[in-house]
């Protein structure tokens, strides 16, 4: 990367690298395998004569997205063989995103889990669509499709999220307060205070991976969860607390057992209870809730 000749393409990759990043982690829901798609995007990149590149940014959103596409399909068979349910890698986040709306929805755990139902070319094409705005010119260049079949696709894969996406946008500030309410009931194991803030139909999902233990499927209504949930802090003789952080933009709770990081938990607010929790306890998982990483639409 370091002789002159290599400066243009180097300048113009870091200056587009948070939005590369972002684009590669949406579409595959994992922070290591994001930068592995940048490692491969990068040396794609620097093969590519510059002078022959109109747009050098939909150029390196294109290299993205098939690689992208590529190790999405490979992450397929990884899930499937994945112990219990599979919930996307977390990232620490800065205020800045939390504020941006369009961004905070983009990365959250609850869109993030809805695109996880989609197949890799619905997936890629939403994700620059609606995320992103490439048009759709741009789009089937990446996927190779027609841009009348990515029309249909993106049609098709609106439908679909429309349907299983929180039906309302709800402000951190509202996230914040039920999530305060959910921290001080599970600080001090109270059972009825949980229940108040639980959404009847609430679902729990928990990822430890086989590496942590985690029930291997949704635990399911307000009552479970909550006596779910005071189980688990109750089988350990140390003491479960919650510590308010931002994760994909949103309001979170980092949890710890004595002062132990163990996982995050990410919720989903509708009608002012929570309706989703994603707690999130795979080691691996887990880090990039330490250090904030950039994220950008643009």
């Amino acid at each position: 990367m370091g002789d002159d000749a290599a400066d243009p393409a180097t300048d113009t990759f870091v200056a587009h690298r948070n939005l590369l990043f972002t684009v590669a982690y949406e579409m595959l829901g994992s922070a290591a395998d994001a930068e592995d798609v940048l490692q491969e995007t990068w040396l794609r990149w620097v093969e590519v004569d510059l002078d022959q590149v109109r747009d050098r940014r939909a150029y390196l959103v294109r290299i993205t997205t098939r690689q992208a596409l590529n190790r999405l399909r490979t992450m397929t068979r990884r899930k499937e063989a994945y112990i219990g349910p599979w919930l996307p890698e977390p990232l620490l986040t800065a205020s800045d995103v939390a504020q941006d709306a369009e961004l905070a929805e983009s990365v959250s755990m609850a869109l993030m889990l809805v695109l996880e139902t989609l197949s890799p070319t619905e997936r890629a094409v939403f994700v620059l669509r609606e995320a992103f705005d490439v048009s759709y010119d741009e789009i089937a260049a990446a996927v190779d499709k027609s841009p009348a079949a990515v029309r249909q696709i993106a049609h098709r894969a609106r439908k679909h999220v429309d349907a299983r996406r929180p039906r309302e946008v709800v402000s951190p500030r509202e996230t914040r307060a039920v999530l305060e309410s959910f921290r001080r009931a599970l600080d001090t194991g109270d059972l009825q205070g949980l229940l108040d803030v639980l959404a009847p139909e609430v679902v729990m999902l928990n990822d430890g991976g086989g590496v942590k233990q985690a029930a291997r499927r949704p635990v399911v209504g307000a009552d479970k969860v909550a006596r779910f949930i005071i189980a688990t802090a109750g089988r350990h003789e140390a003491v479960l607390t919650g510590h308010p952080t931002l994760v994909n933009g949103s309001p979170a709770l980092l949890m710890r057992f004595d002062g132990e990081d163990d996982g995050v938990m990410a919720i989903r607010v509708e009608e002012g209870r929570i309706t989703g929790i994603y707690y999130v306890r795979n080691p691996e998982k887990l880090t990039r809730v330490a250090v904030e990483t950039p994220l950008t639409l643009r």
